[in-house]
Parts: C-alpha cells; structure tokens; sequence
C-alpha cells in the first residue's frame, strides 16, 4: 500500500504581472472567484482530500495571503455581536489548526521546481502533493482527492493531465506516453514546454501532483531548464524507471486563473455551479448576448 500523503506545498510566491494593476498590492492568489479568493479554493481541495499540514511558499508582499488564514479577532467579535453567523461561519472557516500551516520564502523567482525544493525542511520523507493555485478545478469530489482515491491504489508519482491542441504544448509539461486506458497514462517521460512539432504527445501536466520526496534529490542540484529556471518537470522526469510515473485525467473542469480570460470564465462557471446565483448570473448573460 502508498504511503499516505499528508502535507502539501503551495507555490504562491508569484509576482502575478499579468493582472497588473491589480495585482500591485495584492497577491493573485488572493483575487477572489466569486467570494473565495483563489488560494482558498486550493486549500479546500487539499483538505477535503485528507491533506493535514500546509507549506506555502510565498515571496515578499505576501502578508494578507498569511493573515487570510488566520484569526481576524476584530471582525469575528463584530460579525458575533450582529448575529450575522452565516458571515461568521464563513470566516472563520477559512482558518486552519494551529501548527498545521508553516511559510517560507523563495527570495528569486528561479521556477516551479525551486518553489517546491525551498519547501523540502517541511516535507521531509514523505509523498506529498503540490497545489498550484492559478489552477481552478471545478469537480466532485474535487481533484486531487480523485488523484489520492488512484494513488492508494499504483503508488508512485501521479500528476493530473489534460490534452491540450498541440499548437499549445510549449506551454505545458508533457508526457511521453508508453501506456494510456484513457484514464491513466503510464510516462516513460516528460518534456517542459516542447516545440508543437517535437511534443512526444498532448498530454499535460497540470498544477495537481502527488509526488515522492525522492524528487528532491534531484532538485538538490538546482539544475536550470527551459527559460533558465529549475523546473519540476525537469525532477520529475529523472525519477521515472526507479519510481512509477502516472498522469491521471481527472473529472472535472479546470480553469486557468492565471490568464484574464481564464479568471473571468472560472467566475461565470462557479458562480453558475451555485443554486443561490445561478438564475441571476443567466439573466445577467442574457442582457450582453
């Protein structure tokens, strides 16, 4: 059997310049999805999937994102005295256990794979997953408990994966695919952000992984790949043949928050998913249609 997987890393160090203005103060991984910033939506699906211990790897400016997660003293005592207990509710579960979430900074933006490794004191040996926050997934049960429900069963690394149109691979980790049922593809390896016409596939990674921590042996090395950055994908892709290697394709929908268009659609589609919104955001649509 897998050992169990229960810590979690969050790159959120991001400076997020494509939603500049707005992103000037505040983090991205604060812009809110209807009424829930983004990072919160990544530490519900963490949670819900068993997740006990949080790591996030944030960068300067990065405060509110820490107090999000924290006692609001203030507004908790104001929202008692009014009786607004729906408001109150929603606040404080936002807050996690104390001793279950720790910070620590990546001072450079050197890429993805540099955000896990500065994360590695906190993981240990152990599997753990990695919750990227720009990626939105609207699914029951939510993502990365899927992914957990398949890692009990084949171990390993396991990595969420959609086809993508090729003319957009060299935007992704790609797999190399030996095996594939539909549902899972089994990699013999993987290729970060490929040329279109030298993809091994379409398959790609998205920002949902369960890996072993034998991956930081290698990020040790603090190799630059593609854009001169250290790239997970990268590791990842140096593990396969000792430890098995599986993308899995998840139900759901994702959305990539980290793009306007894909920010504004992922408000549309979750604020139609909820009953209390749904017939005023339609007729809403009606009236620019």
């Amino acid at each position: 059997m897998a050992q169990r997987v229960r810590k979690a890393v969050f790159p959120v160090a991001g400076l997020g310049t494509r939603f500049l203005p707005a992103t000037k103060t505040l983090p991205k991984e604060m812009l809110p999805v209807v009424d829930k910033p983004l990072v919160q939506y990544a530490v519900e699906e963490a949670r819900a999937a068993g997740i006990e211990e949080f790591v996030f790897v944030t960068g300067r400016g990065k405060v509110v994102l820490e107090d999000h997660f924290d006692h609001s003293v203030e507004l908790e005592r104001v929202l008692t005295e009014r009786g607004k207990t729906a408001e109150l509710k929603a606040v404080l579960d936002c807050n996690l256990s104390p001793g279950k979430l720790s910070y620590t900074r990546q001072q450079e933006p050197l890429g993805l794979g540099h955000a896990v490794w500065c994360g590695r004191a906190f993981i240990g040996d152990e599997p753990f997953a990695v919750l990227l926050p720009d990626d939105l997934i609207l699914a029951e049960p939510g993502c990365l408990k899927q992914m957990m429900d398949v890692y009990e069963t084949i171990g390993g690394n396991v990595v969420a994966v959609e086809d993508v149109p090729r003319s957009q691979t060299s935007r992704y980790g790609i797999l190399d695919v030996v095996e594939d049922d539909g549902r899972l593809a089994r990699a013999k390896g993987l290729v970060e952000k490929p040329a279109p016409e030298k993809a091994p596939s379409t398959l790609s990674i998205i920002g949902r992984y369960i890996l072993q921590p034998d991956v930081f042996r290698h990020l040790d090395r603090q190799e630059r790949g593609a854009g001169n950055e250290i790239q997970l994908t990268d590791a990842m892709a140096k593990t396969i043949g000792s430890i098995p290697f599986h993308g899995f394709r998840f139900k759901g929908r994702r959305f990539d928050c980290g793009s306007k268009a894909g920010f504004i659609e992922a408000n549309l589609a979750f604020s139609l998913a909820r009953p209390d919104m749904r017939e005023d955001v339609l007729a809403m649509l009606k009236r620019y249609t």
